[in-house]
């Protein structure tokens, strides 16, 4: 796979684009059941190699293998993957059978034109691992539901008409992304890829080859390290028919417009690189606190709620949320502050740990002087008294991607404030990635149709109620990237969607909601939901033994899993 050159060892283009090319021919021989075993095989291959892929995630990110920390590189690691796989290879099954890819998945109405399709829970243990949790896909205005039938199947409807070979470059920060990247670029696009790995996740290089070793015996795919100029050389090489990245809006720029000329070339719409570029790039998520009457208990968990949206990987994701909107007028406004404080203090201490994160929290600190140091790590912050209005803010533009959180206040209660929060989220913040709202079940009784309005006019590819926007990419059925609309030359969170297992077109976001709070609670509070504190809480103290039973548990479902599952996730 790799010559020397020039002393180093750099992987040879030109053999690597011409494999893949080969295996174009392959692959659009391969039948619908034969594509669906390789999803199999590659499960299995990811179970075989999970404990190796977390413990060489835990070094990457300096984590000890015994804290519970360790938990978040289960679940966003292989139990993803293995989710996905396993979710495709229904598809697959589907399609070659001849049956309806949406037979069984309860299709709706939502504001706008739109259709929704339940895509949480999908079957019964689902019920019961993610009781109280639900996740919709809304589709663009205007789809009918003959369209969205017809449609679902993407690159697997007509498996031979394959559309070349791609490049993904993989993101460093959360560990399935590249491969779960890569499996889309196969089955969604019909293509051929070659995966170029961020510097960051080069030791879980030998890791991703096993697990796609079915793959790369038939040259489907092709994994490849390297610096920038690899990537350039991927990216512009002519049997390169298409581009699929995730992460920063200036690296994006970097490979479209050219480095260091993104600017210029903009202004005379001649882009670098002349082929499609689709994109998964962050942005400034909000999360919107709608006033209503808590208790001191709803207080301290909600707290740890939104502290879990910034320290999670330790603020080092592209859906972490960095302002958070409270209304001016909340009775409760301080309380709620003070208790994020502390859940921001008493979360557990770790390191910064991605590179250039030390750099950006010292430069929004200094641009903030009121900056409050809260605890945990030298570089955890809060910034409060963010002016909304004030069009110089970098808080609002500035993706931190670390332990950076911001705070804005708006006046209003009910759906006047929700109305305003909406409106500066929308218009304020940089990036339409995902968008999380905070709200009281009595407070969403008030508000009726006014909240499932509201959602509507979030203009964010993933919306949270009451549930981090994370768990929809956890959900390999739901879609995941920016909301619709954004281009080349003002690209914020990205352009398409990745995951989407169930093969849609014309899907505009993702809707997820849980419980406001955690069981028993929930129960004494008339909430159906028997769901504790979820694994990804950065505060749950058994994340790391209930991360590694949901993964093994993902591989093979099965009744007599779920007690243990359940004691480990309960004790958290």
């Amino acid at each position: 796979m790799t010559t020397e050159a020039a002393g180093s060892t750099s992987p040879d283009i030109d053999a690597i684009v011409a494999r893949l090319a080969s295996g174009e021919h392959t692959w659009s021989r391969l039948s619908l059941i034969e594509r669906r075993d390789l999803l199999l095989r590659i499960s299995t291959a990811a179970t075989d190699n999970a404990r190796k892929w977390v413990r060489i995630a835990s070094r990457i990110k300096q984590l000890d293998s015994a804290s519970p920390l360790v938990g978040e590189e289960w679940i966003s690691g292989p139990y993803a993957l293995i989710g996905y796989a396993q979710a495709l290879q229904e598809t697959l099954q589907r399609l070659a059978e001849g049956a309806e890819v949406l037979a069984g998945y309860r299709v709706g109405p939502a504001p706008g034109g739109r259709l929704t399709v339940q895509v949480l829970p999908h079957h019964t243990f689902d019920k019961l691992l993610l009781n109280g949790y639900h996740a919709e896909i809304w589709t663009t205005p205007g789809v009918t539901g003959s369209e969205l039938r017809v449609g679902a199947g993407l690159g697997q409807r007509v498996p031979e008409r394959t559309n070349g070979v791609a490049l993904v470059l993989g993101a460093g920060n959360i560990f399935s992304i590249p491969p779960l990247d890569l499996l889309h670029q196969l089955y969604a696009q019909n293509r051929t890829a070659v995966l170029k790995l961020n510097p960051v996740t080069d030791p879980l290089a030998d890791v991703f080859r096993a697990i796609f070793a079915p793959m790369i015996e038939l040259n489907l795919v092709e994994i490849v390290s390297g610096d920038t100029e690899v990537g350039a050389a991927l990216a512009n090489h002519p049997g390169i028919s298409a581009v699929h990245m995730t992460g920063s809006e200036s690296t994006h720029d970097a490979v479209v417009w050219g480095a260091g000329r993104a600017a210029a070339a903009k202004a005379s719409g001649t882009p670098r690189l002349a082929k499609p570029m689709t994109s998964e790039l962050g942005g400034v998520c909000p999360v919107i606190i709608v006033p209503g009457k808590w208790s001191k208990t709803d207080l301290r968990y909600q707290a740890e709620h939104v502290a879990t949206q910034r320290l999670h990987n330790s603020g080092s994701n592209c859906v972490a949320g960095q302002i958070v909107i409270l209304s001016s007028d909340w009775a409760q406004k301080g309380d709620f502050l003070g208790a994020l404080r502390q859940a921001l203090a008493d979360a557990p201490a770790r390191p910064v740990w991605y590179p250039g994160c030390a750099a950006r929290v010292q430069s929004a600190r200094s641009l903030h002087p009121a900056a409050e140091h809260i605890g945990g790590t030298p570089e955890r912050t809060l910034l409060t008294g963010l002016d909304l209005t004030d069009v110089n803010e970098s808080a609002f533009t500035t993706e931190y991607f670390g332990p950076v959180l911001g705070v804005a206040e708006l006046p209003g209660s009910g759906a006047e404030f929700l109305d305003a929060a909406i409106e500066a989220a929308n218009d304020r913040l940089r990036g339409t990635l995902g968008a999380n709202l905070i709200v009281h079940p009595k407070t969403i009784k008030e508000l009726g149709g006014r909240l499932r309005a509201a959602i509507a006019d979030l203009r964010y590819g993933t919306v949270g109620i009451n549930a981090w926007t994370g768990v929809g990419y956890l959900n390999p059925r739901a879609t995941w990237g920016a909301f619709p609309g954004h281009t080349l030359e003002d690209v914020q969170s990205g352009i398409g969607v990745v995951h989407n297992a169930l093969l849609l077109d014309n899907t505009e976001r993702t809707v997820v909601t849980g419980p406001f709070r955690p069981s028993p609670r929930s129960l004494v509070h008339g909430e159906m939901s028997i769901s504790p504190k979820p694994p990804w809480f950065v505060s749950n103290e058994t994340a790391g033994r209930t991360g590694r039973l949901l993964t093994s548990f993902v591989a093979r479902p099965r009744w007599r899993a779920l007690p243990a599952i359940f004691a480990s996730a309960l004790r958290g």
